[in-house]
């Protein structure tokens, strides 16, 4: 006969027993969810790990990512940062509470995090990659350029960072070589997005126009509504002395982006060159009026207002182009795309 302290043993070994096969019935549920992409189910299923047994790393790791990929950053903070004090060496715990805080725009924290995870695991590409999205962010692309190097490196096919490696080069005046990094992403992936964009941007940036004109229409037939390059486009097209084409596609990227001061400015510039100063007036007002104290559309907008006979109107741009003129400070500095 069984003792009754047997009996007690045998009762608490067998739900132990259920519980663990609930919990990793759970487990299961939970990590299919996340790979379908019901980041809602995802996350119900590993809760109920987690309350079954908090000791689960598992459970923990599955909830944290569940509510990342959901958007739901504050839980997922919570459960990382509990989490990262029980398993402080684990470095996808690391990982993914960097890519929380870095989703919530707290930069310096997310690199601590990221930069933590690479030296607990740098084995892999996804970390480097990680910590690259960040610096990048954060305008350090000398820094950035080195992460992504790593990345190309662990995985020569990984066409978006060839991209973002061409955008750090380029950005630190490595024209030639972000060349090379976004001809070798267009052959990876010849629809990569951005991709046509970001090589026209280096190639307008040496002065090669028909190249850079090229891109940009491929870059367009992919996305005909990307006001960047439809800017660019116009642009480049403006300076080739293509003023009826550029005013073409400066009118779209106007129509796409009303708020842009260059898209506005140009597409003057360019009715203005093609002789239709009068179509050249509302542009150059625009441009005027998204940023008073620039000396550049005012001298334009005098220009066209004289060639249409409006001599009162015309001399008070010009005198404000020349009082703006007289007191704007030199600068400087290499202009720069969108990153994705």
């Amino acid at each position: 006969m069984l003792t009754a302290s047997l009996v007690l043993s045998l009762t608490l070994t067998l739900a132990a027993q259920a519980q663990n096969s609930d919990v990793k019935s759970l487990l299961r549920t939970g990590q299919s969810a996340l790979d379908e992409g019901d980041f809602l189910r995802a996350a119900s299923s590993f809760e109920a790990a987690r309350q079954l047994s908090p000791e689960s790393l598992e459970a923990n790791r599955g909830l944290l990512l569940a509510y990342l990929q959901s958007g739901r950053l504050r839980d997922a903070e919570n459960v990382g940062l509990f989490a990262i004090a029980r398993w402080p060496k684990d470095p996808q715990l690391q990982h993914w509470t960097g890519l929380v805080y870095f989703k919530e725009g707290r930069n310096a924290k997310a690199l601590e995090l990221l930069q933590r995870a690479e030296r607990l695991d740098g084995s892999g590409d996804d970390i480097h990659f990680d910590v690259a999205l960040v610096l990048l962010a954060e305008n350090q692309y000398t820094d950035a350029a080195q992460e992504l190097e790593t990345v190309v490196k662990l995985d020569p096919k990984a066409a978006l960072a060839h991209v973002l490696l061409g955008r750090a080069y380029q950005n630190t005046n490595r024209t030639v070589q972000a060349i090379d990094q976004f001809h070798t992403a267009l052959t990876l992936e010849p629809n990569i997005p951005l991709g046509h964009y970001h090589l026209g941007f280096a190639y307008a940036s040496l002065g090669r126009n028909q190249e850079a004109i090229a891109e940009y229409e491929k870059e367009l037939v992919h996305s005909p509504g990307n006001a960047s390059a439809l800017y660019q486009l116009g642009h480049c097209l403006l300076q080739a002395g293509e003023y009826k084409s550029a005013a073409t596609f400066l009118k779209k990227a106007v129509a796409v982006d009303s708020q842009n001061l260059d898209s506005s400015y140009d597409l003057g510039k360019a009715l203005l060159l093609q002789g239709d100063a009068e179509a050249a007036v509302p542009a150059l007002r625009r441009a005027v009026e998204l940023k008073p104290a620039d000396p550049g559309p005012h001298y334009q907008l005098a220009r066209a207002l004289e060639k249409i006979g409006r001599k009162e109107e015309a001399q008070q741009e010009f005198q404000t182009f020349s009082s703006l003129k007289k007191n704007q400070p030199v600068t400087g500095g290499m202009a720069a795309g969108p990153i994705q």
